[in-house]
């Protein structure tokens, strides 16, 4: 007996599982908000783990894909103070790789089967029709039904009300993208400063975080432990008022730093930070499940799409196994996947005060360094 497997979101966790499941011989459509793979931008660089993401990317037999795409160099650590004084420096040892995240999401896509994902089928609700099936709809006013329903669809998931009420919360801080291109010409000090990784500087309540990207890339996340409000009462349309309203928060900071805000190449995008309670679950609830940040949204700390991968590898081989035994082959999926977000979910709050807290950058620094 074989299933057929609906996902919703092509992510780095959707598509995980479903290479996995073809890679099984097992049929899974997916369908995605964006109107293709080339859409828009998909983040910065991603440390892939040996214990989870890369794991996940050999049960998807994409190992040598993967290793392809490594961006060498792009696991070195450094943490400077507020006026670009070195506190750390660690070359990257090879343990975790870093690679784009848009690159890691093109070979994904690039071994499925054509069709296999639904371009631009923005999903407006699922419903139970009992039996362990659901009905999708769509903004486009189509409806299909499912046989086994995944939600890999982020963090305002409109799968996880079937299985749970529960929804996401602001942490406290928000961060403020940005980018400078062509840095090694254009702001020789600023890439200096950065080095060849990423870097962190922090305060207590705020920090400038940076990573370069290859071609001379400086991606930048600009973290500030404000209320939701603070940043409300900011006009991110304007982005020369925004610039100078950011930057206003690191006044003193050297400028081959605070050049990462007064002169992004693009507009600054916020992006607030909101979780999941720690411990999220649900009981088994039948016909469907969550992976990635839909089951377990934490702070960024360097675990998500790597969870998210494993996720979806993990959910992929257990149908493999059962598929005629759908039910006892998500529970101990879930029991599993419950188990490390928890540990995650901790670790991942954990970090936010290392370079947040009233401690940073020294708590930071001494976690980096004996962690090393």
């Amino acid at each position: 007996m074989t299933i057929s497997v609906t996902v919703v979101g092509a992510g780095l966790g959707g598509l995980t599982l479903a290479r996995v499941l073809h890679v099984h011989g097992i049929a899974v459509t997916i369908y995605e908000a964006e109107p293709s793979a080339h859409d828009r931008a998909q983040g910065g660089q991603l440390d892939v783990h040996e214990h989870d993401g890369q794991q996940a990317l050999a049960a998807a037999g994409l190992t040598d894909a993967f290793r392809a795409i490594i961006h060498e160099g792009g696991d070195a650590t450094r943490a400077l103070d507020r006026n670009g004084n070195v506190l750390l420096d660690q070359p990257g040892d090879g343990r975790r790789p870093e690679v784009l995240r848009g690159d890691l999401r093109r070979i994904l896509i690039d071994s499925l089967p054509a069709g296999t994902i639904r371009w631009g089928r923005k999903l407006t609700g699922a419903r139970l029709l009992g039996g362990g099936r659901h009905e999708l709809t769509f903004t486009d006013g189509s409806a299909v039904e499912t046989e086994l329903l995944v939600g890999a669809d982020g963090a305002w998931s409109k799968v996880r009300p079937l299985v749970s009420d529960a929804v996401p919360a602001y942490v406290g801080v928000s961060f403020v993208e940005t980018y400078l291109h062509d840095a090694d010409r254009r702001f020789p000090a600023t890439a200096a400063a950065v080095g060849a990784g990423g870097m962190f500087a922090l305060e207590p309540g705020k920090g400038i975080t940076a990573h370069r990207e290859p071609a001379g890339v400086l991606h930048a996340y600009i973290q500030l432990m404000r209320p939701a409000a603070w940043f409300a009462e900011i006009d991110f349309n304007d982005a020369a008022t925004a610039r100078t309203r950011i930057a206003a928060e690191f006044d003193g900071w050297t400028p081959a730093l605070t050049a990462l805000i007064t002169d992004s190449d693009t507009a600054p995008v916020l992006r607030t930070i909101n979780a999941l309670p720690v411990g999220h679950r649900w009981t088994r609830t039948p016909g469907v499940t969550l992976l990635g940040d839909a089951a377990h949204l934490s702070p960024p700390a360097g675990d998500g799409a790597n969870l998210a991968m494993l996720d979806g590898a993990e959910l992929g081989e257990a149908i493999a196994a059962r598929p005629g035994d759908i039910e006892n082959a998500l529970a101990p999926y879930e029991a599993a996947m419950f188990s490390r977000s928890e540990v995650a979910a901790v670790d991942a709050h954990s970090v936010l005060d290392l370079c947040l807290g009233e401690r940073a950058p020294s708590s930071l620094v001494d976690f980096l360094g004996a962690a090393a």
